[in-house]
């Protein structure tokens, strides 16, 4: 028996069937695709020296460490219910900040760290901001903080 410890990877519907999608391809595409460069390589002649052929085996070692790797992160995958409550923050909510001193307004869907994307406005539970207000009330002022001091942020709207 393994001692391995799992956490589970936290992610919304769409993110599990992203990330599905995603093994799917590698297990057949790109599987496919690997194994015939390697065949055509091979037929070059001489492996020893042959730079295709090793490129080729590096992306197959590639391709199976990230089978590998999405296999085990579906295995502990938990979908987020975004049904849930919007009374407090929670992984799933969308969540409308404003920062207390400039009086800026943003929106941020609350994600697991796999679907994590600052750029889209999803940021991870286990970001500063996420951290922070996380079980969080409409109304609720949080102090974040970042790399240039403290943000303040208040909890405009839960959704």
């Amino acid at each position: 028996m393994s001692n391995e410890q799992h956490q589970d990877v936290l992610l919304t519907a769409e993110g599990l069937k992203k990330l599905e999608v995603e093994l799917e391809n590698l297990k057949t595409v790109r599987r496919k695709e690997v194994a015939g460069r390697i065949k055509q390589a091979i037929e070059f002649g001489d492996i020893s020296e042959n730079s295709e052929y090793e490129d080729a085996k590096n992306e197959q070692a590639f391709i199976e460490g990230s089978i590998l790797d999405l296999d085990k992160k579906l295995r502990h995958a938990k979908v987020i219910d975004s049904a849930e409550s919007a009374e407090t923050v929670s992984v799933g909510s969308t969540v409308i900040l404003e920062d207390v001193a400039s009086g800026d307004k943003m929106e941020y869907a609350i994600v697991g760290s796999m679907e994590a994307d600052p750029i889209n406005a999803k940021i991870s539970n286990e970001s500063p901001v996420g951290k922070s207000i996380l079980g969080k009330a409409v109304g609720a002022i949080v102090n974040v903080e970042a790399p240039m001091g403290v943000i303040e942020y208040k909890v405009l709207n839960i959704k």
